[in-house]
């Protein structure tokens, strides 16, 4: 739940409009060339060597199916529970886009890379074009079940077990919509039913399991709940296996005890911080969640001898470029450009009254000086150097671009 305020333990999930809802998460349009040549050159990120293929050519996805939170969010909770407002969206589409960030997410630059359109959310009906693919990720859903132990409804509903159950309602319906269509034009919208076992199926979520646990429990019982959080998000990739799914490519979760959230409502105790003033001990978290993740997919390898799966490690790019920040251009490690949070809360976007006055969470006038655009999602600008790079498959397992991903390393 990337983003609940310690006043709302106690409250349900109430969606994005709600004053007390449990998440507002977990999840620049111009980079100069000088400052990309540093980052891709600094020691923080080395680029790792690629794996040869059993094959030269690219994949040619015909579509992308995403799961996860608000990471990748790119309309679901907007068209649910009430439109994003400005700032949100100004970057890049000039307009409220259903994405908490300036601009585009991570998600985005994968479509673009393969050539896609950006995706409609599978819950948007206005304008929604499915031929290549939908988005059925959710701003504050979890792997485990909203009513799981260490999550206690504190979330959005809508968790991957949601998310897979509408994703097989979508490939049924679509495809009876598509042999009912009675020209081209009525299909024109629709997935190619073919195109379901050739697509990319991409997935970004965890960080609100994390976050639920940490904001209603110590750490240590938290990483107790790790391993049936990861057996939940295995059962999921083998349903989805079972759907016609066989090529996947999962993200790991981020350095959650950098976001700036954690660090000014949550601040570290002597000791607990890092040369970043990052939440050591939250961090610490997540790269246990990491291990046991990537150890899960290493045995989802072998059990789905027909799948290619590929693990990408999404938590290094970001602590890389939190710890080495200002070097490629940004302000500092934690600052955020949107709302703000300690003696006083007002959400980006929105209105808050404080002592008796309305005040509005309002954007700083330079978002790409952030890597933080709301305190706890990435800016535009952070979410491009990200992308660019993880896409070649400099930080993935194994190291193949993500136009190669259905293929076999030799």
């Amino acid at each position: 739940m990337d983003g609940v305020r310690p006043s709302s333990l106690s409250t349900r999930w109430r969606g994005p409009c709600g004053l007390k809802r449990s998440a507002e998460v977990v999840t620049f349009g111009v980079v100069i060339s000088a400052a990309f040549l540093i980052f891709l050159s600094m020691g923080g990120l080395k680029s790792r060597k690629r794996l040869d293929l059993d094959h030269s050519s690219f994949c040619q996805f015909p579509a992308i199916y995403n799961f996860g939170d608000s990471n990748s969010d790119t309309g679901a909770v907007s068209a649910t529970f009430g439109r994003l407002s400005l700032p949100n969206g100004q970057t890049f589409f000039g307009k409220p886009a259903g994405r908490y960030c300036d601009g585009r997410l991570i998600i985005d630059f994968v479509a673009e890379k393969l050539g896609l359109p950006y995706l409609s959310a599978y819950l948007d009906s206005i304008g929604a074009n499915f031929r290549h693919g939908a988005n059925f990720a959710a701003s504050g859903s979890s792997i485990q079940p909203a009513d799981s132990a260490i999550l206690k409804g504190h979330v959005n509903p809508l968790s991957l077990n949601i998310q897979l159950l509408q994703f097989e309602q979508f490939k049924e319906r679509t495809a009876e919509l598509y042999t009912e269509a009675k020209n081209s034009y009525h299909k024109s919208g629709l997935p190619r039913p073919e195109d379901f076992s050739k697509a990319l199926y991409t997935m970004d979520t965890g960080q609100n399991d994390l976050h639920a646990g940490i904001t209603s429990m110590r750490v240590e019982e938290v990483q107790k709940h790790i391993p049936n959080i990861i057996n939940e998000f295995s059962l999921n990739v083998k349903n989805l296996h079972q759907l016609g799914a066989r090529t996947f490519w999962i993200h790991n979760t981020g350095p959650i005890g950098c976001l700036p959230f954690f660090v000014v409502n949550y601040p570290p105790k002597a000791g607990n911080s890092d040369q970043n003033g990052c939440v050591k001990s939250y961090n610490d978290l997540a790269q246990e969640f990491n291990r046991q993740l990537k150890d899960k997919i290493s045995q989802l390898r072998t059990q789905l001898s027909d799948v290619f799966i590929t693990y990408v490690d999404i938590y290094s790019v970001k602590y890389a470029l939190i710890s080495e920040a200002k070097k490629y251009g940004f302000s500092g490690p934690l600052g955020y450009c949107c709302g703000h949070y300690g003696d006083y809360r007002a959400r980006c976007g929105r209105k808050s009254l404080v002592n008796g006055t309305e005040l509005y969470g309002t954007s700083c006038e330079k978002p790409a000086e952030y890597l933080s655009w709301d305190g706890i999602h990435y800016s535009e600008a952070a979410n491009k150097l990200v992308a660019d790079q993880i896409l070649d498959g400099s930080f993935s397992d194994p190291s193949i671009a993500i136009s190669e991903a259905c293929h076999r390393p030799l």
